[in-house]
């Protein structure tokens, strides 16, 4: 499974506005509506159901928010950089400024997993996440993000 397949370019972002982890959640509902159809208000609610039962905060400043929506095909992914970290309430304490969320069908199983562990892989690189908090634009994001780790050089 490659990072591209999960992700469109166009459901990178780069946000200002979001002043806390509702917010985010629903910036994250909301491009995913956008870009791959979504109904906004399913999405938010699916994210925030799942954040209910366990915060999606994975440390050193990444969350992983993810959830299933009835109606979709395969894996999709958002991907954003907060201009300003927010108290997600991540395993670490840390505030967050890396989110990728992931949206599976509803009857997903393996590939729900194998989509959470590949972009989990990705963003536990500290050399990955150091290029995406020192960038600002969507489309170098995206090209950071979409690397694969077994082409970078040891």
């Amino acid at each position: 499974m490659e990072m591209s397949s999960l992700l469109k370019p166009e459901a990178v972002r780069v946000l200002s506005s979001a002043s806390s982890k509702k917010r985010l959640l629903q910036e994250l509902g909301e491009v995913a509506a956008s870009v791959y159809g979504i109904d906004a208000a399913i999405a938010v609610r699916a994210l925030q159901e799942r954040e209910n039962l366990g915060p999606t905060g994975v440390g050193n400043g990444v969350a992983l928010p993810h959830a299933r929506v009835d109606g979709l095909e395969k894996v999709l992914g958002v991907f954003v950089l907060l201009e300003k970290p927010i108290n997600f309430n991540a395993v670490d304490k840390e505030p967050v400024d890396l989110a990728f969320a992931l949206f599976a069908p509803a009857d997903a199983g393996v590939e729900h997993l194998k989509a959470l562990a590949k972009v989990s892989r990705a963003l536990r690189d500290p050399g990955r996440c150091a290029k995406l908090r020192s960038n600002k634009n969507a489309s170098t994001l995206y090209t950071i993000i979409t690397e694969d780790l077994s082409k970078q050089v040891a």
